[in-house]
């Protein structure tokens, strides 16, 4: 579904990704992991086109995307969740939402696609008129995952979803993440909690210092010294 083929991108004079390569099947969940700075959001930020890459393309069923706007890359099925979730906090949950669907082809749909967000999210239906500055944290990352679902992703792209999130939470929003993959939705999460990533994950890649440094299966990671030792503590 996805293919990032050799992807350089700089901010000014430093760059930050080095000829970075990775694959993600569709109906899969790619885990995404490292340290930060490592270039895990600014690899995001080149696929959906918030940042334009020095060299290499992008791929999205087939078809090079590099080099068209945000706007276009969400018309072809890409969305993203950026860290934090990023509600307009003077908007209310409902407004959000419809923020979402705001494409011409899904516009018209936008009230089916409400009712599904509800299913997945009851919470947002009780809380559907409140202000999302009145959320909780958890509450504002299942309000923007309900905004890039409105808008009829094929493939949805999450950054650090769980950052400060209660434990609790925690486990309830990587499930919340395991449904939307049953619905269809191909997944690519960028996060620093390599064990939850791990546990969900069909395949992972450990991105430092905007190099990708090792692939393959969750197994692989946890067999793997280096990782066991810098990142899971053994």
């Amino acid at each position: 579904m996805l293919v990032v083929n050799n992807l350089d991108t700089f901010y000014g004079k430093t760059q930050a990704l080095w000829n970075v390569s990775l694959r993600v099947d569709e109906k899969e969940i790619i885990s995404l992991v490292g340290a930060n700075e490592a270039g895990k959001t600014t690899l995001l930020k080149s696929i959906c086109g918030l940042i334009r890459p020095a060299s290499g393309n992008v791929e999205f069923l087939g078809k090079r995307v590099d080099g068209l706007t945000p706007d276009c890359i969400v018309e072809r099925g890409i969305s993203l969740v950026p860290e934090g979730g990023k509600p307009f906090t003077e908007m209310t949950v409902r407004e959000n939402l419809e923020m979402g669907a705001y494409p011409y082809k899904i516009w018209k749909e936008r009230q089916a696609r409400l009712e599904q967000v509800y299913h997945f999210f009851p919470y947002l239906k009780a809380r559907e008129r409140q202000l999302a500055k009145t959320l909780s944290g958890g509450e504002r990352q299942m309000l923007a995952m309900g905004r890039s679902y409105m808008a009829r992703p094929k493939l949805c792209m999450f950054d650090e979803p769980s950052y400060g999130l209660a434990p609790l939470m925690v486990k309830e929003l990587f499930g919340s993440l395991v449904t939307m993959n049953e619905q269809g939705i191909t997944i690519l999460l960028v996060e620093q909690n390599i064990r939850h990533a791990l546990e969900i994950a069909d395949r992972a890649y450990l991105l430092e210092n905007g190099r990708v440094i090792l692939e393959g299966a969750p197994e692989r990671f946890l067999q793997n010294g280096y990782v066991k030792k810098a990142y899971l503590g053994i």
